[in-house]
């Protein structure tokens, strides 16, 4: 199978050729596994058979897609978030409304004019539509968005005690995500639209989940609304406890729920799958925390096989991913261990990786990753 067609089937609750997988690496962990595998750290995830290409077009972008070399330095996005490189990721330095008067809030803009530039990301991804599952990350939409533009005790309190100004922020948040939304869905063939926001924490939502139901949910669901009628899978990723409000999410029209902190109260992967397998499918579930960095190779690969066979039966609806970033403290026969229950063998990855040095020195640029 393609893994286009890989993740389809696993979705459509149908038996692929293998478990469908997406993971997430922490920066470094990409550098160790590049050195490790000898190939520039862009293919490392094409060496590891990940099934899934897609990258931000939002705020996200601005987080996770501008990588500066050193720390100290600093960009202004186009909301007007100042990020700051703190070790291997972009901390935020300066929220834009965290001072602001509810005139100014009243009156700030999103960045409309930046929606062509920010879905230029999605161009050498798209090339690949033909073999890989494509999604397009309008995250985050809502909440986290507001944390950003206002800090999140503010955006908290402001949930409290001034519930005119979150509404109108929420309304611009949705205004904004809605187009771009629309924009991605209307100029590129995608497979799944990705929406998000960390509402859950390590304990409990961060949010009332009552507050997030009335307040929250509906512009939510606006949003969801621009992939479902195209008929693309939605995906909402959210960290942590967020168990309360997953029959809202299924409710709303959410498919496929990322990523599945598994030590956190109410997100164990096997009961979700037994309580809301039959509507929702989930991308998640190896712990991050503890399995992977402290376990053996013997544990993880255990304990991996266990969680793919609940996932799995009946027949899909799981892609194996990990809770989180799979952080640079794991050892890299770890990591191998991981994928060996998917079938996807250590020795296989080092043949991948083999095969990719033989295209690179010789230039057979056959689109390797993003359209190389």
């Amino acid at each position: 199978m393609k893994s286009k067609e890989r993740v389809h089937a696993s979705l459509n609750r149908k038996n692929p050729d293998r478990v469908p997988v997406w993971m997430w690496y922490h920066p470094e962990t990409v550098e160790i596994m590049s050195k490790e595998l000898e190939i520039p750290a862009k293919y490392v995830s094409l060496a590891m058979e990940d099934d899934i290409r897609q990258t931000w077009v939002a705020n996200n972008y601005a987080m996770e897609g501008i990588v500066h070399q050193y720390d100290g330095e600093s960009h202004t996005d186009a909301w007007g978030i100042r990020w700051v490189k703190v070790g291997p990721f972009n901390q935020i330095a300066h929220y834009p409304l965290a001072e602001a008067t509810d005139e100014e809030i009243s009156g700030y803009t999103f960045p409309y004019n930046r929606i062509p530039e920010l879905l230029q990301n999605m161009i050498p991804v798209i090339a690949l539509k033909e073999t890989y599952f494509i999604g397009c990350d309008v995250s985050p939409c809502l909440f986290e968005l507001l944390c950003r533009l206002r800090n999140m005790q503010n955006a908290i309190l402001d949930f409290l005690i001034n519930p005119g100004l979150t509404d109108r922020l929420l309304e611009k948040s949705t205004d904004f995500a809605v187009t771009i939304s629309q924009e991605a869905v209307n100029r590129f063939e995608l497979d799944c639209l990705w929406t998000g926001d960390d509402v859950g924490g390590q304990q409990a939502m961060i949010l009332d989940p009552d507050m997030w139901r009335s307040r929250v949910k509906p512009h939510l669901k606006k949003i969801i609304e621009v992939g479902k009628t195209r008929g693309l899978w939605i995906a909402f990723h959210s960290c942590g406890a967020i168990r309360p409000i997953i029959p809202d999410l299924i409710e709303i029209g959410v498919n496929l729920l990322n990523p599945v902190q598994a030590n956190c109260p109410g997100m164990d992967p096997l009961d979700l799958k037994r309580e809301f397998g039959k509507d929702l499918s989930f991308m998640g579930g190896v712990d991050t925390q503890d399995l992977l960095p402290n376990g053996t190779a013997t544990e993880v690969r255990k304990e991996t096989e266990k969680l793919i066979d609940g996932m799995m039966a009946g027949g899909g609806g799981y892609i194996l991913a990990a809770s989180h970033a799979i952080p640079p403290e794991t050892p890299i026969e770890n990591i191998y261990a991981l994928y060996e229950p998917a079938g996807i063998s250590k020795e296989k990855i080092l043949d991948n990786a083999a095969d990719i040095r033989k295209k690179i020195k010789y230039g057979q640029k056959d689109g390797l990753l993003y359209g190389d």
